[in-house]
């Protein structure tokens, strides 16, 4: 019994030392530490869409021809469609030598048979008319009925006013942090001393209304054409 009362003792004594030394260092500190966020959601104003098309022939020259006649045809299937010949660009030609690889069971050795050439050329339309250019890539397979071998690509969407809307949102983070030291500093009985140190969290693009994941290095999202930023920033004041 004596023992433990001895501990018992000892236990409270050793509290109390611990409380004071949180406590004194605490108060040497004398600061405070608040995260704020900016958060706005905004709409896509610069489209960006992709596609490609092919030829085959054992004759390179005929292929050439032949391709050239589907990027005229597509041509004049954007134009009728709204979007000026001047926001197209149209890449270089790339050619491939197709080979198959057979077995021929009399000799039972594989060899490799030339299957003709395989030419492809792709086209890019940026546009600032996002709901035009979204309508077209959803369309464009109507140019197959025309004997041209179309493949879409997913449109891709761009914010061209990404910087003031970044200063924005700093604003409103820096604001929102703001505010949440005051109502703590006034809830502990202090007032809020002199800014010690601000730094800036990680810039996010993600879809809106969306579960799609933040990234440590900043998501930037680039398939939805409604889009929601945020962006954090870290206050630390002196308080008295």
């Amino acid at each position: 019994m004596k023992n433990y009362l001895i501990l018992a003792a000892t236990a409270i004594i050793i509290a109390f030392i611990g409380r004071d030394a949180i406590i004194k260092r605490n108060k040497g500190e004398n600061t405070i530490t608040v995260t704020g966020l900016g958060k706005k959601d905004f709409t896509s104003d610069l489209i960006v869409w992709s596609g490609s098309f092919s030829r085959k022939s054992f004759n390179l020259k005929e292929a050439y021809a032949e391709l050239d006649k589907d990027r005229e045809l597509l041509k004049k299937y954007l134009v009728s469609k709204g979007i000026p010949e001047k926001n197209m660009v149209f890449s270089a030609v790339n050619i491939m030598r197709d080979i198959n690889t057979d077995y021929d069971p009399s000799t039972g050795r594989a060899r490799s048979v030339f299957t003709g050439f395989n030419l492809t050329q792709s086209v890019q339309v940026e546009s600032s008319e996002v709901d035009k250019v979204e309508e077209v890539s959803r369309s464009v397979t109507e140019i197959i009925n025309q004997g041209v071998e179309f493949s879409s690509n997913s449109p891709e969407y761009y914010y061209t006013k990404l910087a003031e809307l970044k200063v924005e949102m700093i604003a409103e983070a820096t604001r929102d942090a703001n505010s949440r030291a005051e109502m703590i500093a006034k809830n502990a009985n202090a007032k809020l001393g002199d800014l010690r140190k601000a730094s800036m969290g990680v810039f996010q693009i993600i879809a809106q209304n969306s579960s799609e994941d933040y990234s440590w290095g900043g998501s930037f999202n680039t398939y939805s054409k409604h889009k929601t930023a945020t962006i954090t920033t870290r206050l630390e004041y002196n308080i008295k």
